[in-house]
């Protein structure tokens, strides 16, 4: 398997490690987003959101969520994204799961410029009902 975040797991490609327990590792971005980017990942292989177990996607929010209250307390982060992509489609470019907790700073010297990438859309009540009825099935 080639799978960098593997790699990182095992030990054979270096990393910055923030926190880890014995499912999930978390360490730094190295291409952070903002300052204090972080990667949450199972230690064993899933591709994405779809294959992940139970546990260790539990894990992996669970772990999320301290990164991020530690980003508020310690960084200084006036608020903190926790994104998922899942597939090339939804712009995931490592397939194997992560969780990026991106921590965001509205000035000082932290401030980022980050925005979304969608525009939100005008308002469809039908679609969205029809939506809702298809994922209630």
């Amino acid at each position: 398997m080639d799978c960098v975040f593997c790699a990182i797991v095992a030990g054979d490609i270096p990393s910055t490690q923030v926190d880890e327990d014995e499912r999930v590792l978390a360490f730094m971005d190295i291409n952070p987003a903002t300052y204090g980017h972080t990667l949450v990942i199972p230690k064993a292989h899933a591709a994405d959101v779809l294959e992940i177990p139970t546990d260790d996607l539990t894990a992996a929010a669970a772990m999320g969520q301290r990164i991020a209250k530690r980003a508020m307390a310690n960084l200084g982060a006036d608020g903190v994204n926790l994104l998922n992509s899942c597939k090339a489609e939804a712009w995931q470019t490592v397939f194997h799961f992560h969780l990026h907790v991106i921590p965001r700073y509205a000035s000082g010297p932290h401030a980022d410029g980050m925005t979304l990438p969608w525009t939100p859309q005008e308002t469809d009540f039908d679609a969205i009902g029809a939506a809702a009825e298809q994922l209630r099935a």
